[in-house]
């Protein structure tokens, strides 16, 4: 692709984006609740999400992502194992275009661009894309597969194009029989939390024109649901191998699964979000302790933001406030003691910019619709 044209799609995919995106200085329309609780029109704004405090915190969190980035453009080299880097890239990179930046465009299009070149150089001759194959890298290959369907949806970059299709071919030869994925590339067991990041680069690839097997999607799907239990929460494995009892963590991603699958209505739906809703941050945890709290919030919050309604009005600044809170306030960062500084700061900021929609991700429909 010549510059020119490359140029020209850079520049169109911002125009539209922009322009779909409700002007925060007014008021935009509130999503229609259906009886069931649930919006009409999954993923709308109400159009008061964004805060003067909002702001700032993220203008000092995005500055302090970009001062931290390594000499060859990565994250996570503090994480410890799991092929931290390449999963840790992509989540600094989703943070940065979530504020509208894209490679070599915006404030921090030089850091995103980075991001990029890092994750393109991670990419092996299987497909898979991790810095290493240390135990765990389907977790790095889901999130840096996710990042990359982005980037190529927004910008049309034949070079990420070429890495994101063997890394969807990966993805798919890897499902397991019960249709979920584990940490190696390799099918055998599976659980919940791997089963989500693959089933959203699944979503994320298909949506920007990457050919993804319907039978990929439905087997997923009924792996998800395999792993619900009856009091609408989900285990971290399916639940005729024994998958244990239900966790916030595992339940946002179970929930956000079955969206990005393309599941927007039904009992299991319903069941998990009336899970999820009771560890609204501020209003206690029932008695349980979450362990992988920025993890977990990454889900929920889209979660919430795909069944919008009450749902999203009120969690969305629920979290808010408590990310605000749990902010450095002389560096920008949030608290790395779960994985990584860097890993919790692109977490929270990812989270705090849902309501910015550049994301494509982030919209109504799945790869199973």
């Amino acid at each position: 692709m010549n510059d020119k044209l490359q140029q020209h799609r850079l520049l169109t995919a911002v125009c539209i984006l922009s322009l779909s995106l409700p002007t925060f200085a007014q008021t935009a329309p509130s999503a229609r609740t259906r009886s069931d609780g649930l919006a009409d029109q999954p993923g709308m704004v109400r159009g008061d999400e964004i805060t003067p405090q909002q702001r700032q915190a993220v203008d000092k969190g995005l500055a302090w992502l970009a001062r931290n980035q390594g000499p060859n453009g990565e994250y996570g080299t503090r994480a410890g194992g799991y092929g931290a880097t390449s999963a840790i890239t992509a989540l600094a990179g989703l943070a940065f275009m979530s504020a509208g930046n894209l490679p070599g465009r915006g404030q921090y299009g030089e850091n995103t661009r980075r991001c990029v070149d890092y994750i393109l150089a991670c990419s092996q001759e299987s497909g898979l894309l991790a810095a290493d194959n240390s135990h765990g890298v389907m977790y790095s290959h889901g999130f840096a597969t996710l990042f990359l369907a982005e980037v190529y949806g927004m910008t049309g970059d034949e070079n990420v194009k070429e890495k994101l299709q063997k890394a969807i071919r990966l993805i798919q030869q890897c499902q397991n029989r019960e249709g979920g994925w584990r940490y190696l590339p390799i099918p055998l067991d599976a659980d919940i939390s791997v089963t989500i990041c693959q089933v959203m680069a699944l979503r994320a690839a298909r949506d920007a024109g990457i050919k993804v097997e319907k039978e990929t999607i439905d087997r997923a799907i009924h792996y998800v649901r395999s792993c619900q239990n009856a009091d609408g929460g989900f285990s971290y494995m399916a639940n005729f191998g024994g998958g244990g009892g239900s966790g916030f963590e595992r339940s946002a991603a179970g929930v956000a699964a079955l969206y990005y699958a393309g599941v927007f209505e039904g009992d299991d739906i319903h069941r998990g979000l009336d899970y999820i809703k009771q560890f609204l941050p501020g209003a206690g945890v029932g008695g349980q302790t979450i362990s992988h709290y920025y993890y977990g919030q990454y889900y929920a919050v889209q979660a919430m933001f795909l069944a919008g309604g009450d749902y999203w009005a009120r969690w969305y600044p629920a979290i808010r406030e408590e990310l605000l809170a749990k902010q450095d306030a002389n560096t920008g960062s949030w608290p790395g003691a779960e994985v990584s500084e860097d890993y919790s700061t692109s977490i929270a900021l990812i989270v705090l910019q849902m309501p910015n929609r550049y994301l494509p991700v982030f919209s109504g429909k799945g790869p199973g619709s």
